[in-house]
């Protein structure tokens, strides 16, 4: 059987992208000149359900037969992506999420025509009964980032970004379980790509330091996006054969930023989406012309 490794590339990213580019949105970039320095922001909140994870809910589904059921486990954001994904394409899903899914995301799942369903206290707990409840006919388990064809689709963020701006040298992102992180590495043509997590939500940086994907303890601002408390084995191996950067940032940075996005752009985003502009205002991300994914905004909130 072959590698994470040699079974995703740059090919998949763009295969992805052709049977995607029906139903996504091609989202915009921003060019930004903020305390003296230039920056570009990927305007992905923009997205059709709020967030990246469209991209590789739709990749994922349509890589084969549709099934008549998708079941996924959830934080908010891949629950509803899978949610307007199965909505998009005419078939039915259920998505567990844990009893800490924040309202605004549920009442969005909900909205999007899925059935919610609130289980255990973690992402973990949500995603074994998930997995338990996808075992019979006609179902199919839709992990949010340890697939290859949701890593795929979420490349297809960088790919854009590429070809809009090939300028760029860095591309940053927030990393959760690696899904958005790994994608980009394969997408990014040889930039230099720069994986950012919450202090206390990071499983990556956990598995690059072990050589291997570790337990880490969640606990973040960020958590409902960058809750997970093991990266994928999938996203683990590209990461690491790609030689990605891994950057943490404070709970304290992370608010920061998202309000310094608003009170510079009106940018109203969810603390995940924050991570790569408070990691890149506090100088950890590198490069003449950096391109920082700005990913989702599944949230409810003022500025502070």
């Amino acid at each position: 059987m072959k590698s994470p490794t040699h079974m995703l590339s740059a090919t998949d990213v763009r295969a992805a992208a052709d049977r995607i580019r029906p139903y996504a949105r091609r989202t915009p970039l921003l060019d930004l000149e903020i305390d003296d320095r230039r920056v570009l922001l990927k305007l992905e909140y923009l997205q059709r359900s709020g967030s990246f994870k469209l991209r590789g809910a739709l990749n994922a589904m349509l890589s084969g037969p549709l099934d008549d059921h998708v079941v996924a486990a959830s934080g908010g954001n891949h629950g509803l992506a899978v949610a307007t994904a199965a909505s998009l394409l005419g078939v039915s899903a259920t998505v567990y999420v844990p009893e800490t899914v924040p309202a605004a995301k549920a009442r969005r799942i909900e909205a999007a025509g899925a059935r919610l369903v609130r289980h255990g206290a973690t992402f973990a707990e949500a995603a074994s009964a998930a997995s338990d409840a996808a075992a019979g006919p006609g179902c199919r388990f839709l992990h949010p980032y340890d697939d290859p064809a949701v890593v795929a689709g979420q490349g297809t963020v960088a790919a854009e970004i590429v070809a809009d701006a090939p300028g760029v040298d860095t591309i940053a992102a927030a990393a959760g379980g690696g899904g958005l992180a790994a994608g980009t590495a394969l997408a990014s043509a040889g930039r230099r790509v720069v994986a950012v997590e919450p202090e206390h939500c990071r499983c990556l940086h956990d598995a690059l330091a072990a050589g291997e994907p570790v337990d880490s303890a969640v606990d973040s601002v960020a958590a409902s996006a960058t809750g997970a408390s093991r990266v994928g084995e999938i996203p683990f191996a590209v990461l690491a054969a790609h030689d990605v950067s891994s950057v943490l940032v404070d709970d304290e940075q992370i608010m920061r930023a998202r309000d310094r996005l608003w009170e510079e752009c009106r940018i109203a985003v969810e603390p995940a989406a924050a991570v790569p502009f408070a990691a890149w205002l506090a100088g950890r991300v590198p490069g003449d012309l950096p391109c920082l994914i700005v990913c989702g905004a599944n949230a409810d909130w003022a500025p502070e």
